[in-house]
């Protein structure tokens, strides 16, 4: 059962970080990162486990730096965070580099890091993932695998608890706040801008909430929903929604382009010939896919649609010419990288807030989804499902209330499948010194300096570089959605 600390905390301007100004010392990245991105560099930073044991066992971060390209012109540190909770910080801040507006990157030095556990910050796992993750996993919507899945849940618990157990009651968002404004202090800035994406947002509040004086810019992007009735449980059924609609674009968009990919022009007939692949591996899986793996295949492409034009034609190959070598080369193998990414994804969801711990509520509320909602709603369920027996308290989440913040910039597409917009509503009533963007007729996940929409990029620069914002909200047009029939462009994800 999951433990719960009743308090709900509402934050006000926290105390000093304890670091020494400018106590970074920026040398060689680890090799994984420095091959990809030679022009970043790397230092080390010790944060406190627990801090309310600040001098006891720390933790030790990987912070990123990419400077500014013109010193003369620089006003700061635009410290960035791709999302997950557990989205490798550094990786991510490298491939922005070449994808921010030049204004932008002349101006400020860009900062990433790995929060506490994850990518190359004391990192953590929780089971070994060449066995746990070995595919084909158990059916996600088969009442037949139900119990198989419930095993799987309390099995990966169990191992986190083995594995990690000493750091999992601290693998928390206001925790990870509190190192963020470790990182300020030993970079030695008295404020820092920030520029958080998907669970980033929920960060990027909570930090405002605990050290709102220390913010200069913020730029929240495809936002997670701050109401601690939806953190975490309601906004893992809420996508379960957006979902299913962002599925129907993608099969109205195949369908668009039925030239290319031969399926049909009626998006209905899309749809039965994807789910006619489902039942098909339902029947007999081909290798390590089967249904679990289809339908996370599926999930993933949503994010972004520059992911469609390769489904779409794997899903092809496999319905009309019986070739399964697309999908099949499509299925993730988890290495210990991703494993710890998914260990931090679930600990931090787990210990944000609480979940129920019945089993009946469970698969009621999951049940009820799929009669509307069925594409996603138990593979959405069984990812979080570990938080019925977290073996680490969980606590009332953060109260967001933007007291005191400076002017910031939203930005969330209309038809966002991983945070859906009514969440990004949600988020900017929360802030009342923010503007939104709403990128119209969309559902990229991740929209500044990530969509390729220009008028949305100019907003956002004009802001990082000035301070200017729309005199109110703004709606923007999407936008266009991939040509198969045109040279596939390369993309930065959020997942």
């Amino acid at each position: 059962m999951a433990l719960v600390l009743a308090a709900a905390t509402v934050f006000t301007t926290a105390p000093a970080a304890t670091a020494e100004p400018g106590s970074l010392v920026f040398g060689d990245c680890p090799e994984d990162v420095a091959e990809p991105y030679p022009d970043m560099r790397c230092a080390e930073l010790n944060v406190p486990l627990d801090y309310s044991d600040p001098d006891g066992e720390q933790v030790r971060l990987l912070v990123s730096k990419v400077p500014a390209r013109k010193p003369e012109a620089r006003r700061g540190s635009l410290v960035v965070n791709p999302g997950g909770p557990g989205g490798p910080g550094v990786p991510f801040a490298g491939g922005l580099a070449s994808r921010l507006p030049a204004p932008v990157r002349d101006s400020y030095d860009l900062i990433g890091f790995d929060t506490r556990n994850s990518g190359h910050s004391t990192p953590i796992t929780c089971v070994e993932p060449k066995t746990y993750w070995q595919p084909p996993l158990p059916d996600p919507d088969s009442p037949a695998a139900r119990e198989a899945n419930w095993q799987r849940a309390k099995q990966y618990a169990d191992g986190c608890a083995a594995r990690a157990g000493n750091y999992l009651p601290h693998l928390t968002t206001p925790n990870n706040a509190r190192d963020l404004d470790r990182i300020r202090a030993a970079l030695g800035e008295r404020r820092i801008s920030f520029l958080g994406y998907s669970y980033g947002t929920y960060l990027g509040a909570v930090y405002g909430e605990m050290f709102g004086r220390r913010v200069d810019r913020m730029i929240l992007d495809s936002s997670v929903n701050p109401d601690p009735s939806q953190v975490w449980y309601g906004n893992n059924l809420a996508q379960d929604v957006a979902a299913q609609r962002r599925l129907d674009d993608f099969f109205a968009w195949v369908a668009q382009h039925d030239a290319h990919f031969g399926l049909s022009t009626d998006p209905a007939q899309v749809r039965a010939a994807w789910r006619g692949v489902r039942d098909q591996l339902r029947e007999a899986p081909h290798g390590p896919l089967g249904p679990a793996e289809y339908l996370g295949i599926t999930f993933d492409a949503l994010y972004s649609d520059s992911r469609w034009q390769p489904l779409a034609e794997a899903i092809a190959e496999f319905r009309l010419r019986g070739n399964d070598e697309q999908l099949v080369g499509m299925v993730e193998h988890k290495d210990a990288a991703a494993e710890t990414s998914n260990a931090i994804y679930t600990a931090v969801e787990c210990a944000d807030a609480p979940w129920p711990d019945s089993k009946a509520e469970w698969e009621r509320d999951s049940a009820r989804m799929a009669t509307r909602y069925p594409f996603a709603a138990w593979y959405n369920s069984w990812t979080v499902a570990p938080c019925r027996t977290w073996h680490a308290p969980s606590r009332s989440p953060v109260r967001i209330t933007g007291a005191g913040l400076p002017p910031i910039l939203m930005f969330n597409s209309e038809h966002d499948a991983a945070t859906p917009y009514r969440g990004a509503l949600r988020m900017h009533r929360s802030l009342p010194s923010s503007v939104l963007v709403t990128e119209r007729d969309a559902g990229q996940h991740g929209v500044w300096a990530l969509a390729g929409n220009a008028e949305a990029d100019r907003i956002g620069t004009d802001y990082l570089t000035t301070g200017a914002l729309p005199s109110g909200d703004v709606d923007v047009p999407g936008h266009p959605l991939p040509d198969p029939s045109t040279p596939e462009t390369r993309t930065l994800e959020l997942r």
